[in-house]
Formats: structure tokens, C-alpha cells, sequence
């Protein structure tokens, strides 16, 4: 058995925040989940529909592994990377660095780990790995999916080489502080900036502040648009809240990063930027439980109420980045 004993298996609300902080503290980094989060320039909006989709996506964040990327650009990490269609190798690549004594992170699809309790495809899950033996390996993922865990070396191969949306080809990557701690606090409000002027330029309808008023003008026809709604709105309103998003959609954890940051820098516009994530954190949580009322009593009433609030988040958010692209 192979196992590091300096590892602090911490999970908290989201996979790569959740790996992030694992991999970072272990090199001497230790930095809140809301703070990783904001500086990865990781809150974004999609509204994803498609004719093979029982029902439509509404995401809250950049893609998977670009939060790391932008993290790892943005402190001077060493990140290093690697990819393989190879099992034998994709298994050397994970093990190599515990045997060296460093923490590993892995991406996967969380369908073949059977600690999830809800077994669907999402090929973007990230956790931590720091042991294993003949038959286990141990891991750490979220706080709601049990923190420090263990996973079959069979389940694990299974999930790193499924192919699909958002899928990498047996992504495992460390990271490594190159000097002395970085002064990250001196990264806050380019990283604020970053966020604020994507989202305000995003290139698409289904983007940014575009994409919520695009939801706005969608979410009077869900009930229609179900596959079977009584089962499928109340699984996109779970996802909004519950699924690894720290609630409200990835909002809470940006409001938290802009309060911890007002603190740290004493910008008024972040304070600014926190009130309007506060006010968009909180109809974020009502417009999912309208979503979820909608499917559960086939009352379409709930969905105009929750298109009024996605006008008003359209608003809001679209007001607090104009203002954080200025700070």
C-alpha cells in the first residue's frame, strides 16, 4: 500500500476547487474554496439545448480543467499535464508522482465511481488521488460525495478512458509552486477583470449574460420541452443547486470570493460586485425552486415566475460585470 501521509483530504463543494485545494496545500498553499474559484476566472453561464437532450443545461462555470489552467497561468504554477489512449501508462502516470510523494489530479467520468449515488455521465469530474494499493485507490472529491474515498483501480480505469462531452483522453496533472509562495492577493483584480469581461463578451446568445435572457425567453415552453418533466425539471433544478455548484448555480461561491476579496483588496467596485452576486445568488436558489414546483405539479405558472427572475439575474449580473471589468 501506497499512501501519503501529509495529504489533508478536505473535500468542499466543487470537484476542481475540491482537487485544486488538495494538490495546493500540499505544496504549501492553502486558499479558500471561493477564493480558487475566483481566481480561476471560473463563473460563466451557458445555456446548452440540444434535440438529444431530454431537457435543457444550464451551467454556471467556465469549462472543466480551464479554472486549473487559468489558475495555474495566473500564480506562476508549474502545471504538468499529461494525456494517453494507453490503460498501462495512464495508471503510470497517476501512481508515478504518489511514488514521489505528490498528490494527483485525475479527470474522469463520475458514472463508474460507485461511491455516486446518482449514476449519469459527467466526463468533466476532477478528483484528487493520494494512495492506492493492489485493489483501491484513494481519492478526494467533494464534501457531499464523501471527502476522502476509495475506488476500485477497475472503476477508476473505467472512468478515466470513457469517451464523451467534456471527456479527456486519461487526464492526470500535478502542480508545483516553482519558488516561494505566490503573492496571489496581487492577482485578484486581474482575475476579477478576466471573469467580468468574458462574460460581458461572450461570442454566442447561449453565453454570458446573453444566455440568461435566452433562458428567460425558453423557460415558459419547459414544460413542453420535458422529455418527462415531472422528472426532469426537478433534475435541473438539483444540478443548479446541488451538483458540486455550492448553490445558486456557482453564484454563492462568487459572492464569497468577491467578499473575501473586498476585504483583502478595498476596491469599492468589489463590494459593489458583491452586493448584485448577493441579490443574483439568492433568485438564482428561487428560480430553482420554481423550476423544480413547474415539474413536480405541471403548473406552467412556476415557469413564468422563473422567466421574470431570469430577466432580472440577466440584469443584475450584466450590471455587477460591467462594474467588476472596471475595478
Amino acid at each position: 500500500m501506497t499512501v501519503l501521509k501529509d495529504v489533508e483530504p478536505r473535500g468542499t463543494h466543487h470537484c476542481e476547487t475540491t482537487t485544486l485545494g488538495v494538490l495546493l496545500r500540499h505544496e504549501g498553499l492553502d486558499l479558500s474554496e471561493p477564493m480558487l474559484f475566483g481566481l480561476g476566472s471560473a463563473l460563466s453561464f451557458v445555456y446548452w439545448d440540444a434535440k438529444a437532450m431530454p431537457f435543457p443545461f444550464l451551467g454556471g462555470r467556465i469549462k472543466p480543467f480551464e479554472l486549473t489552467r487559468n489558475l495555474a497561468a495566473r500564480l506562476g504554477l508549474t502545471l504538468e499535464v499529461r494525456e494517453t489512449a494507453s490503460a498501462r501508462k495512464a495508471w503510470e502516470n497517476a501512481a508515478g508522482p504518489i511514488d514521489a510523494g505528490r498528490p494527483v489530479g485525475l479527470q474522469l467520468d463520475s458514472y463508474h465511481l460507485a461511491y455516486f449515488r446518482t449514476k449519469v455521465h459527467f466526463g468533466g469530474h476532477l478528483v484528487a488521488m493520494y494512495g492506492y494499493d493492489e485493489h483501491d485507490a484513494h481519492l478526494v472529491d467533494t464534501d457531499q460525495q464523501g471527502g476522502a474515498v476509495r475506488a476500485s483501480r477497475q472503476s477508476l480505469a473505467a472512468a478515466r478512458s470513457e469517451r464523451g462531452p467534456m471527456t479527456a483522453r486519461n487526464r492526470s496533472f500535478t502542480i508545483a509552486l516553482p519558488g516561494p509562495p505566490p503573492r496571489w492577493q496581487d492577482q485578484i483584480l486581474p482575475a476579477v477583470r478576466d471573469c467580468a469581461a468574458a462574460f460581458l463578451a461572450a461570442p454566442i446568445a447561449n453565453l454570458g449574460h446573453r444566455g440568461i435572457d435566452k433562458a428567460a425567453a425558453q423557460a415558459p415552453n419547459w414544460l413542453a420541452r420535458a422529455e418527462d418533466p415531472r422528472r426532469d425539471l426537478p433534475h435541473a433544478a438539483l444540478l443548479m443547486e446541488r451538483a458540486g455548484t455550492g448553490g445558486a448555480l456557482f453564484r454563492a461561491l462568487f459572492r464569497d470570493f468577491l467578499a473575501e476579496s473586498a476585504d483583502l483588496a478595498g476596491e469599492p467596485g468589489l463590494r459593489t460586485g458583491h452586493a448584485l452576486y448577493a441579490e443574483a445568488a439568492t433568485h438564482w436558489t428561487e428560480v430553482a425552486s420554481l423550476i423544480a414546483a413547474a415539474g413536480e405539479s405541471g403548473d406552467a405558472g412556476h415557469l413564468d415566475r422563473a422567466a421574470a427572475l431570469l430577466r432580472e439575474l440577466a440584469r443584475i449580473e450584466r450590471e455587477a460585470m460591467e462594474v467588476l471589468r472596471r475595478v
